[in-house]
């Protein structure tokens, strides 16, 4: 069994600070967070600059942390454990293909966008079944994907821009390199 340093549950912890701050700072100037979703960028990160399992960490606690001390994400519609698990996923497999993809991180990033809304799906389609509620899975996957355009372009903008700059500005402090511009 992996077991986890206790650095990363830090550097987890600074994201999953990140992931319930800067919602409010998007809800501040009137924009939503399902137009540029702003939780799915620390949990993204968490998962690529720390380890998969940070980043399901942060992706699982980031909104119940979030809908206790703002009541957003909304319990009801069920739109709360839908983030809980479409936000886990892209934690870890973020996190996941990028130590598989070292090199390309666009490829990790598309790929835990298409592996996070499949699993919001796919829990669309369990609580539909199971527990009754009137919700079409693939009509939510592709509101929630229509409505999240500018997040989604924001993230494929500004996610590979910080991890390559924190990755490289990591590898010179590792190096003892006192300067990165070099």
């Amino acid at each position: 069994m992996y077991k986890i340093p206790l650095k990363h549950y830090l550097y987890g912890a600074f994201f999953l600070a990140l992931a319930v701050l800067v919602p409010q700072l998007f809800h501040l100037t009137g924009v939503g967070g399902t137009i540029f979703l702003p939780m799915h960028i620390p949990v993204i990160l968490a998962g690529m600059l720390v380890c998969p399992m940070i980043g399901l960490y942060v992706g699982i606690i980031a909104p119940i942390i979030s809908h206790l001390l703002t009541g957003m994400p909304p319990i009801s519609p069920p739109i709360l454990p839908l983030m809980v698990i479409e936000l886990g996923a892209y934690g870890f497999v973020a996190g996941l293909l990028h130590k598989i993809f070292k090199k390309n991180i666009y490829l990790s990033l598309f790929f835990s966008m298409v592996i996070g809304r499949t699993m919001l799906g796919a829990a669309a389609f369990i609580m539909m079944r199971f527990f009754g509620l009137k919700i079409d899975p693939i009509v939510y996957v592709k509101g929630a994907i229509a409505t999240g355009i500018p997040g989604i372009i924001l993230q494929l903008a500004l996610i590979p821009v910080l991890v390559f700059m924190i990755e490289r500005g990591v590898a010179y402090a590792r190096s003892g390199d006192s300067n990165p511009s070099a």
